[in-house]
């Protein structure tokens, strides 16, 4: 056992000089500190394939890649129709891959406790160190420790990781592969708290007074009974220590103790969605005056409360949850879970008028909850997307009768302080084909509800389910409803105008519309949404475009879009249906659905695409209508042409301006109208502009205007500085424009993007989700609608980067950010 003895032969098999050794302890050993968690994202090694006996501290991996993660492979490889993910995994490759790399474990751990955690890997980890299989996870969504100390030794370690994503098909959306979020290092003692240990609650709270409730696990991996103190100190978010708790333990040798304390903060900060304040907890334990572990804990005081009478309250506050739903990956990024690609995607969602988001089918990165905390985005949070009945061949079916309550349980335990997250989903359109199916399932439903509710009952459970029980026959909706009755409130998805007959048949039943067409959003608002309390939110599919389901929301010209039937759809290989498209530009019916949700836009001016004479568009089934807010449309002069103005108004004013002349139209625009006017044109090049009024106010103004040749390119980086740790990004857009700087949507050039400085080209798109070109791996892409987007990331040393875009005709154009040096702290060499 490591700890317990030191051998000397082991110490002289330290590859690094002396010198070195002992910087590098004085780096990672902490000296006092009662714990330690280092990043170790840094100098693994990686190759594709299987090579025997790769787990091996003697194998030879010099020849492997050296990278950072987050990593995902299959983003790097290449589309292919044949490939073993199909359409449902966005045609790219998978397998299996390894990852190697050393600890070097200094003296100063002598006695201490060290587990490696992982976020997430996808999938089917098998965990090894010095050659000993320690661990295997096979659900690619679960965050896992894994304690090394039985086989860890002081000096040289190799910790190597085997991922096996070769077993298809077992997801119906892309799901990446690899070590695609952060791995860290703990270094703790025998006696601790319990990785997330620490759960908060605030079962009351309003603006007067809050309950504060705080549940500690204590660990005790010592061989002996210790009298110890648990301390817990809360405080604000501006750093003023409000109450300080204290308990004695006995912890008894090789046992876990669970520590309840509660008080009561008069006049707290709570957290909202307008007004997110983080508040803290330090938990501090010590034996005989000395500390032996302390841990911080993030946490907002609210309170949840859910009726039909009164719907989803947040600290007595009504709350209406206008959501999306998203899968996690990032484009060009794949699955990869960068900190800052994570917060750019709560930060696009809050800007588009969101005020929720639903994570399908599968828990998301920390980071991603933590941006949500901290920029006050509301989650619904689910784990599955199957039980027992398979959806695919080698979905989680074949896993979950061993793994959902361990899955389930590190799900609910790493979330549950979050306080971002307003409700949790044990379950995705599960399967309810035959009678005795559905009964298996309503029980199902019952287990995996009170397992929850058993670690945190201060959320709502919901299911998402899309099968609706036959009208009128009595046995059916006596399964159904009892499957719902395991719940807290129902999830609808596609189904939520069945809410009527489900409400006279069980009245106090608190509904949501789990997931919905984005072309129902205005009828879901206007006769059902805001006019019932016991309807609490919608969550559209989808708020954000994502790899994989190939073409559902496909537009083809003369032709059937169809819907799902992803292995027909090549070369599409995403899912072509978000808000928000795969770069990150907002499509019109985003800006509709912030005007119907009253999300803050007060009118958009867009032209629907136009077809030649004797052509029509095929729309898939998840597809709006393709618009653009373009008046550039070569090819259709003197034809006809739909513009659209959305508005949040009494009326709209449009003006046509032309060579000749101007036209101006009116019409009136509201709740009545679904805040939608239409106005047939004649396409004459020249201006349009759009007016919204309120009485005799005008409240919102919109010019488009026709676009001469493209003759430019404008480069757009979201932000000047970033951090020089080898992780930060910097997303640059593309737009082709002509002179006077007027979007030219129909240009495509092929872009040639060169980076220099203290930074690397980490990926390219262009939104076109039926384009075959790489996202990684190639300096050049087409401009798809006169726009494209690079992403930039930082090395580990600063100064500037430079991006120069160049293309056949045009003139290069280029960008500079900063990339500053950051005091690398707590990272693991």
């Amino acid at each position: 056992m490591f700890i317990n003895r030191l051998r000397s032969d082991l110490l002289k098999k330290i590859s690094l000089p002396l010198t070195v050794s002992a910087c590098l302890a004085a780096t990672v050993s902490g000296g006092d500190a009662p714990r330690l968690r280092l990043n170790a994202d840094a100098n693994w090694r990686f190759t594709t394939g299987d090579p025997a006996d790769a787990q091996a501290p003697s194998f030879d991996d010099s020849a492997w890649r050296t990278l950072t993660v987050p990593h995902d492979w299959s983003i790097e490889g290449a589309f292919d129709p044949k490939a073993p993910m199909g359409g449902a995994g966005g045609f790219l490759p998978a397998g299996v891959g390894w990852y190697r790399r050393v600890i070097q474990v200094p003296v100063e751990w002598q006695g201490r406790r060290v587990a490696v955690e992982f976020e997430g890997v996808y999938m089917n980890a098998d965990v090894y160190l010095n050659g000993q299989k320690l661990a295997t996870q096979p659900y690619g969504y679960t965050t896992f420790f894994v304690d090394l100390t039985p086989a860890l030794a002081v000096g040289k370690n190799i910790l190597a990781v085997r991922v096996d994503n070769s077993r298809q098909k077992n997801s119906r959306w892309y799901s990446g592969s690899g070590i695609y979020r952060h791995v860290w290092l703990h270094v703790t003692n025998p006696l601790r708290v319990a990785p997330w240990g620490v759960f908060v609650s605030t079962p009351t709270a309003d603006r007067d007074r809050a309950t504060v409730s705080v549940q500690t696990e204590l660990v005790n991996d010592s061989d002996r009974e210790q009298t110890v103190s648990v301390q817990t100190v809360l405080v604000s978010p501006v750093g003023k220590q409000l109450a300080q708790l204290e308990a004695p333990v006995t912890a008894s040798a090789g046992g876990v103790q669970k520590i309840s304390q509660q008080t009561v903060v008069v006049r707290p900060d709570l957290w909202s969605p307008h007004n997110p304040q983080l508040s803290k907890i330090i938990t501090r334990v010590t034996v005989s005056g000395q500390v032996v572990d302390e841990v911080t804990t993030a946490y907002g005081i609210r309170a949840l409360a859910w009726s039909a009478e009164r719907g989803l309250t947040i600290s007595g506050e009504p709350v209406k949850l206008h959501g999306g739903c998203v899968h996690h990956d990032h484009g060009c990024l794949g699955a990869a879970a960068f900190d800052r690609a994570e917060e750019r995607r709560v930060q696009q969602l809050l800007d588009a008028g969101f005020n929720a988001v639903r994570v399908a089918h599968n828990p998301p990165s920390p980071a991603f909850l933590d941006h949500c905390d901290r920029l006050g985005l509301l989650v619904m949070d689910e784990a599955f997307d199957m039980w027992d009945e398979a959806k695919l061949s080698e979905d989680y079916h074949v896993l979950f009768k061993d793994w959902w309550e361990r899955d389930l349980t590190a799900f609910i335990k790493r979330d549950r302080n979050h306080p971002s997250v307003v409700m949790w989903s044990i379950g995705n359109e599960i399967n309810e084909r035959s009678r005795a199916i559905r009964l298996a399932d309503a029980e199902t439903a019952q287990r995996l509800a009170d397992c929850v509710r058993a670690l945190d009952r201060t959320r709502p459970v919901t299911e998402a389910i899309v099968a609706r029980p036959k009208a009128g026959v009595a046995e059916e909706e006596a399964i159904f409803d009892r499957h719902c009755a395991a719940l807290d409130i129902t999830g609808y998805n596609y189904t939520i105008g069945k809410h009527a007959e489900d409400h006279a048949r069980v009245p106090d039943r608190v509904m949501v519309s789990t997931e919905s067409f984005n072309r129902d959003t205005a009828n879901l608002y206007h006769n059902q949404l805001n006019a019932h309390t016991y309807i609490v939110g919608d969550f559209t599919w989808s708020a954000l475009d994502y790899l994989g389901e190939a073409g559902i929301g496909r537009v083809v010209p003369d032709g059937n879009a169809g819907g799902h039937g992803e292995e027909q759809h090549w070369p599409w290989h995403g899912a072509e249906c978000g808000d928000i498209d795969l770069t990150g530009f907002r499509r019109p019916h985003s800006h509709y659905t912030n005007i119907v949700r009253n999300a803050g836009e007060k009118l958009y001016l867009a032209v629907r695409q136009p077809v030649a004479d004797g052509h029509q568009i095929g729309v898939g089934d998840w597809a709006v209508y393709p618009e653009l807010a373009s008046w550039t449309w070569p090819g259709f002069e003197e034809q006809k042409i739909q513009a659209v103005v959305y508005a949040r108004a009494d009326k709209v004013k449009l003006f046509q301006d032309f060579r000749d002349g101007q036209r101006i139209f009116e019409k009136r625009i509201g709740r009545d109208q679904r805040y939608r006017a239409e106005f047939d044109l004649t396409y004459r090049a020249g201006a349009l502009r759009a007016e919204a009024w309120r009485g005799d106010e005008k409240i919102g103004e919109q010019v488009i205007i026709t676009a001469g040749e493209a003759a430019a390119l404008t480069l757009t980086a979201d932000r000047q500085e970033i951090a020089a740790d080898g992780q930060d990004l910097v997303f640059v857009t593309v737009e082709v424009t002509d002179k006077n700087g007027v979007w030219r949507p129909d240009a495509a050039p092929e872009l040639t993007f060169t980076v220099s400085g203290a930074g690397v080209l980490q990926g390219v798109a262009n939104g076109d989700i039926s384009s075959l070109e790489p996202y990684q791996g190639s300096d050049q892409h087409h401009a798809w609608q006169g726009r494209a987007l690079a992403v930039i990331r930082s090395g580990t040393q600063s100064g500037d980067i430079k991006l120069t875009v160049s293309a056949d005709g045009f003139p290069s154009a280029s960008v500079t950010v900063s990339a500053r040096q950051v005091k690398r702290e707590n990272v693991l060499p």
